[in-house]
């Protein structure tokens, strides 16, 4: 008789769960509290327009591939995406424009061309990234940090390697060491808020993220960033998992120091485990009543939110790519409102997705569907009306001085996501979107375990856990909580 095994969520971490658990013989239930699967990758429609809400590339997707290869299926029957050229277009406040080319070799002769930092300079940082990565994905990415971790020769081995780890400097110093320009170090500054963290504060070993963008390429869906769960959803169709939308999880269960089951309102169900894909505070607060927050956990700080605008244009804009960057122009008061004083920035960094450029059925002809985000502090109680309507005349005047275009003259309509929307629809504990920061040198180990210590049968994945957050580890968290499980049946 086939194991049964429940799982809370739908988003990217759930159902790959689900999946993995499916592949080790489970009969698996995924509840989950909104109508549809995704979590964080979601998408709308308006008039004619379509949105993704959440990311907006992907990194790694052989980690995607992999949930296919499973069940002997091959990924391009469910989902074919394309490596981008142009990554991310790059505008300063003084009229530099940077194209961050996914050809390293492109890159570096990029900013050459346009900057006082020699090619070899960004090359060479690329290359220190890269083996940065190669000494800590399987200590950290791609395995569970825990007692075995700290006995395996691959961790001595990074160990002893730390100062190729960047552990002691900053993001910041690290770049500043490796560019005398600082629009290029703020380049590659950004990439501490891939996981909601700070340049200034997170460790230099975040240069890893760089590397999986450059080295390895960022890819993009045929049909939008929703596709991914679109086709890892038909699979789990069609290996019987059961999904059970509209259905909010209000308890695990438990019995005797073990997971036994789960409650929502429509009853009380038997599980032999439970995998969880909430955020871990939500867990602990309102899943597991008679536990508290581990204090490790309640110290740390909260990563970064967002505010989101939808906005459905009317024009077509060429001089822009797909994804692009409006820059600050005083980057660190920029991290030091968001951190420190818990608001928007006077002088936000405006990001503008428009997968239209990538999707042309995403917009009606001749329009334009744009994503605006700006990074935003965890909700803490902050006047969020008076905050968004400030925030939203510094975006569209911004967008005017920077790109030279009136951009309020072509809002057909829009749509916004803020801190306290985000913790409503995704459950993200103040709508922090990756749980903990990274803001200091021992972030990496103080995420919390993908399994309960106190509570057996019961684990954990999805971005407030180890390795983190972003599509990539969110899957390799899964597979992480898979290996658990396994090795513990076959012990």
């Amino acid at each position: 008789m086939e194991k049964k095994a429940a799982v809370i969520g739908a988003g990217i971490g759930g159902l790959a769960a689900g999946l993995r658990l499916r592949h080790l013989g489970f009969q698996v239930t995924i509840f989950e509290s909104s109508g549809k699967a995704g979590g964080k990758i979601n998408e709308f429609r308006h008039n004619g327009f379509r949105f993704d809400m959440g990311p907006s590339l992907f990194t790694l997707p052989e980690l995607v591939d992999e949930l296919f290869g499973l069940f002997g299926k091959k990924p391009e029957d469910y989902i074919r995406y394309d490596k981008l050229d142009v990554i991310t277009k790059y505008f300063y406040e003084d009229g530099l424009i940077l194209n961050a080319y996914s050809n390293v070799n492109k890159l570096a002769e990029e900013i050459g061309s346009k900057t006082n930092v020699p090619p070899e300079a960004t090359k060479k940082y690329l290359r220190d990234a890269a083996t940065t990565y190669d000494l800590t994905a399987d200590n950290f990415i791609f395995k569970p940090f825990n007692s075995e971790t700290l006995k395996s020769k691959k961790f001595w081995k990074a160990a002893l390697r730390i100062r190729k780890l960047n552990v002691t400097k900053t993001m910041h110093e690290l770049n500043k060491k490796y560019f005398g320009d600082a629009r290029v170090v703020q380049l590659f500054d950004r990439y501490a808020t891939y996981n909601g963290s700070n340049p200034y504060q997170t460790p230099g070993t975040l240069s890893v993220i760089s590397h999986l963008e450059h080295n390895l390429g960022a890819f993009f869906p045929e049909k939008g960033m929703y596709q991914i769960v679109e086709s890892i959803y038909r699979l789990a169709q069609e290996q019987g998992i059961e999904f059970r939308f509209n259905e909010k999880v209000q308890e695990i269960r438990t019995a005797k120091g073990k997971a036994i089951g789960v409650s929502t309102p429509e009853g009380s169900y038997d599980f032999d485990l439970v995998v969880s894909d909430a955020d871990i505070f939500t867990v602990y607060k309102k899943l597991l009543p008679d536990k508290d927050v581990p204090a490790i956990q309640r110290k740390q700080e909260r990563s970064s939110s967002a505010l989101i605008l939808y906005w459905g244009i009317s024009k077509e804009h060429p001089e822009l790519e797909m994804h692009n960057i409006l820059f600050s122009d005083d980057y660190k008061k920029e991290f030091e409102q968001l951190f420190n004083a818990k608001e928007l920035p006077e002088d936000p960094t405006v990001y503008i997705f428009i997968s239209s450029k990538q999707v042309p059925a995403d917009a009606p002809q001749g329009h334009e569907n744009w994503f605006v985000m700006i990074n935003a502090p965890a909700d803490a109680g902050q006047d969020w009306e008076q905050e968004i309507a400030a925030a939203r005349t510094r975006i569209i005047r911004k967008i005017r001085r920077v790109l030279k275009t009136d951009i309020e003259n072509h809002i057909l309509f829009e749509r916004q996501l803020d801190p306290v929307m985000i913790e409503r629809k995704t459950g993200s504990y103040k709508g922090a979107l990756y749980g903990n920061s990274s803001n200091n040198k021992f972030a990496a180990f103080l995420r919390h375990k993908n399994y309960s210590s106190g509570i057996k049968n019961l684990y954990f994945v999805g971005g407030s856990v180890h390795p983190g957050g972003g599509i990539p580890l969110c899957l390799s968290s899964a597979k992480m909580m898979s290996e658990l499980i396994d090795k513990t049946s076959t012990s």
